[in-house]
């Protein structure tokens, strides 16, 4: 079927608007407690929508239905874990980090271990924050090339360029804000995509269900005690749990949300609240993936690739006007997962590193500083984009892949900091090089399945940071 003129003008608009609203927040962004933590002056509800915003990339939206169109529904187990996570952060290490003024993850570790911690934990960030996006902004392009057939590489400047635009004006404030905006645009357009999907197939929702329960596709469990399966209940529930814990907990692109609430309290309701939208949020992705399923009856091999089906959907079989809103909806979720990264991976690098080594600089050119890290690493996250274009075939793993390679590591200290007071600075930053030489080997060298590779990265750092610090005074 192929869009049409009124399709374009859909995306067109949402593309326009979206900028153009970010751009307002401009004029109250005077000092960087504004451009970075928004004035720490956004309501709870904000934060929960724009928690699951930055979490919710473009590869969310379509390799999640298409993970569910070749297996089942267990990766659920996983985002249960997601939930589990989040009760641990609310009541472990969120009470440490609104003790003061802070306005970066990293902050926490040089206040319990030192400044050079600090300066390793930030820098592990940026380089795994900036690869992990890199596969994710590469995701946009499948949906941006076939929608609009522009070509991969113009797909991700195009993109690129208007979040930069916002973000770059706007800060967190403007971050937030067009989150909680794109969160309504691509839950609702998902939704009337599941409508869309329950007229075209004969039989409606009963026939799906059948076709997919004869399948197996429903199938949300697994109990087995076999270690080597990524999605099983024990992998799910206790690896999505450190997962999340290290991802909204020392992660600086979730943390520095957290940090903008107006109060502990605040903060904990938007993280938690943030959970059960977010076990809602995948169960719906899952579903749909399942009725496609239903829909075609055909090897994801037919597709090209499994993220492939549900852009290919949208494009070739949904009517025109809802075509149009849909891929609007995918290009939110692109948009506020890159804003998002955009404005952490420039508060670390001027807070973590910049503001450190110059603290007299004027508050007006830690600004124009601010705005021009924050164009740098548009930039570098294009090229890793680009650089993503070969070999990667269904890109969440790929992305949650990556970013596990660090989150090991950097759970495993700051548990170090703030569950003990034995620990030093340089036991603990043994016991981080030792975690993340171990997920190295678990990524390139085992067949660990990566629902793991955190919590082992979190045991191995804290056991050998425990136990380095008995001989280290530092």
């Amino acid at each position: 079927m192929g869009l049409n003129s009124i399709d374009f003008a859909i995306i067109t608009i949402y593309l326009v608007g979206i900028t153009l609203f970010g751009m307002r927040f401009r004029k109250r962004q005077r000092t960087l407690r504004d451009y970075f933590l928004a004035g720490r002056d956004i309501p709870w509800w904000a934060i929960a929508l724009s928690i699951v915003a930055a979490e919710t990339s473009t590869l969310t939206i379509i390799s999640i239905p298409g993970l569910a169109y070749d297996t089942n529904l267990t990766f659920l187990q996983v985002v249960m874990g997601y939930v589990v996570g989040r009760f641990i952060i609310s009541f472990v290490l969120l009470p440490h980090y609104f003790r003061g003024e802070i306005f970066t993850a990293y902050e926490l570790i040089e206040r319990r271990f030192g400044p050079h911690l600090r300066t390793v934990t930030s820098g592990l960030f940026l380089l795994t924050r900036a690869a992990a996006e890199g596969v994710r902004v590469y995701a946009v392009s499948i949906v941006v090339s076939i929608a609009l057939g522009t070509g991969e590489i113009a797909s991700i400047a195009i993109i690129t360029v208007l979040t930069l635009i916002y973000t770059f004006e706007g800060g967190l404030a403007a971050v937030i804000w067009t989150d909680v905006i794109q969160t309504a645009i691509y839950v609702g357009g998902t939704l009337v995509g599941v409508a869309t999907i329950i007229h075209y197939v004969p039989g409606g929702w009963s026939h799906i269900h059948q076709i997919a329960a004869a399948s197996g596709k429903l199938r949300m469990f697994d109990f087995s005690l076999t270690f080597w399966k990524p999605y099983t209940f024990w992998a799910g529930v206790i690896g999505g749990a450190f997962l999340t814990t290290a991802s909204h907990g020392t992660d600086q692109l979730i943390v520095q949300r957290l940090l903008a609430a107006r109060s502990q309290r605040q903060s904990v309701a938007a993280l938690l609240s943030s959970g059960a939208a977010i076990l809602f949020q995948f169960g719906l992705f899952l579903i749909l993936g399942v009725m496609l399923f239903a829909y075609y009856m055909l090897p994801s091999a037919h597709f090209g690739k499994a993220d492939w089906i549900y852009p290919t959907f949208i494009v070739t079989r949904m009517p025109h006007g809802i075509s149009g809103l849909l891929i609007a909806a995918i290009l939110a979720a692109a948009m506020s997962n890159l804003s998002a990264a955009l404005n952490s991976l420039s508060s670390s690098t001027i807070l973590d590193f910049y503001v450190r080594l110059r603290p007299t600089i004027s508050e007006e050119k830690k600004m124009r500083l601010s705005r021009l890290s924050t164009f740098i690493w548009a930039t570098i996250l294009f090229l890793l984009a680009v650089l993503s274009l070969q070999h990667v075939s269904r890109v969440v793993e790929v992305g949650l892949q990556i970013a596990s390679i660090a989150y090991g590591a950097m759970l495993g200290v700051f548990m170090l900091g703030v569950l003990t007071r034995r620990a030093t600075q340089y036991g603990a930053m043994a016991g981080m090089l030792c975690g993340f030489i171990i997920e190295l080997y678990l990524w390139q060298l085992s067949r660990v399945p990566w629902t793991w590779w955190v919590a082992i990265g979190t045991v191995v750092t804290f056991v050998v940071g425990y136990t380095a610090s008995s001989f280290s005074k530092a």
